[in-house]
């Protein structure tokens, strides 16, 4: 038990309304990014798009948050910074304001990099919180964490069919009310983590218990995660960027209606995120890793010949089995590497972005040399990927040593 004047912190004990406060950021932070894809048709009506020109928005967006997470991880593994969370806000809300008064492609561009910029401040630091607050429940943790980005992505579809695309591009400004909120919450969540800091400086540093791994094999299971990590993300960047235009396409609906699948999808995957975390802690996880991103192979391949019905049924099934790896993918991650944590987090954060943008760029340009259709037909084989989890080393079984 650690002690400072009246704040205590006990590293065995779940810290709930920490974990609850930094779930809600995450929404806040991921519905204000999910608004980029989810404003996709208004913007290709507004400014006469080819799918090209969409993918290399997602792909912009998508570096800005990729490039910049392992650099900020690896600075505050050295030197936590408290309030950076707070900061990276601050990069949203301009550019929120700044997708709703875009007039052209390049101002949309710009838009787009200040939100992957502030995500990619957010994402290290509030990974670190979770884990601080985890009382040992990583897996756990993670997943309270992850539901609450993944609740905002699901979250954004319907508010833009709700609010925005009845009333025009202007009507994104309404985005910054999410934004407001988030900063007192991150407020509290500082207040918090700066006391944690405090209490923890003033301490005997404890041994932290390493794998006892050789660097080869540590080196080659990260290769793994990360190669898991681009077949699950770019899968998911094709969803996430094409399949409202997949749906108005094939099955001759509107960009709402289309709105309310991708939403299916959305809230399958904050599911998903949820149970993956708690059957990570009890039965191991490596294995959720391998189901999750194997488990989706039957389904991906029976998407491109679904029926409406069915494509609703089949997207809510993969974004459930799907999205159940990415905690137990993070939290095996942080096992193998548990001196640097802030790195950890923004390299697979960060390298789960970078391929979603760089999937979405090259689907968007495949789509325009062949078709929709032809997309998700390639992308169905790529969870067959999952057999390579097999070779991962199973956590619950090795050794550690004190580091």
């Amino acid at each position: 038990m650690f002690k400072a004047a009246s704040f205590s912190y006990d590293q065995t004990k779940t810290t709930f309304p920490i974990l609850i406060a930094i779930c809600i950021a995450h929404l806040a932070n991921d519905l204000i990014q999910a608004v980029i894809p989810a404003s996709y048709p208004l913007l290709k009506e507004n400014f006469h798009l080819s799918f090209g020109q969409i993918g290399i928005i997602t792909f912009c967006f998508q570096l800005a948050s990729s490039l910049l997470q392992p650099v900020v991880g690896s600075y505050t593994d050295k030197r936590p910074q408290p309030y950076s969370q707070i900061i990276g806000m601050l990069f949203s809300f301009v550019g929120i304001i700044a997708l709703a008064y875009s007039n052209n492609y390049y101002s949309v561009l710009f838009a787009v990099i200040m939100v992957g910029i502030g995500s990619s401040i957010f994402h290290p630091e509030s990974s670190r919180v979770a884990y601080l607050s985890s009382g040992g429940k990583r897996s756990l943790a993670q997943s309270i964490f992850q539901i609450g980005g993944n609740t905002g992505t699901a979250l954004a579809p319907l508010l833009m069919a709700w609010f925005v695309l009845p009333h025009g591009q202007r009507a994104i400004l309404w985005f910054l009310l999410v934004a407001v909120v988030a900063q007192l919450v991150l407020a509290y969540i500082a207040s918090w983590y700066k006391k944690v800091l405090f209490v923890m400086n003033g301490q005997a540093k404890r041994a932290i218990k390493l794998p006892d791994l050789s660097p080869t094999r540590i080196n080659m299971a990260i290769v793994i995660l990360l190669l898991l990590i681009f077949s699950k993300y770019v899968y998911i960047a094709s969803i996430t960027s094409y399949l409202q235009f997949y749906m108005m396409d094939k099955f001759a609906i509107t960009d709402i209606q289309a709105q309310v699948y991708l939403f299916y999808f959305l809230i399958a995957v904050a599911l998903g995120t949820l149970f993956g975390g708690f059957l990570g802690d009890v039965i191991g996880r490596k294995y959720i890793i391998w189901f999750s991103v194997l488990g989706c192979a039957p389904f991906t391949l029976l998407l491109p010949f679904a029926s409406l019905f069915w494509t609703g049924v089949l997207i809510s099934i993969i974004g459930l089995i799907m999205a159940s790896a990415f905690p137990s993918i993070l939290v095996y991650a942080q096992e193998l590497l548990p001196k640097k944590i802030g790195m950890v987090s923004g390299l697979f954060y960060g390298f789960a972005f970078g391929m979603g943008g760089l999937g979405a760029a090259i689907l968007g340009w495949f789509a325009d040399q062949t078709s929709l259709e032809t997309i998700y037909a390639v992308c169905s084989y790529l969870p067959l990927m999952g057999v390579i989890a097999y070779f991962l080393p199973n956590m619950k079984k090795i050794q550690y040593k004190e580091g």
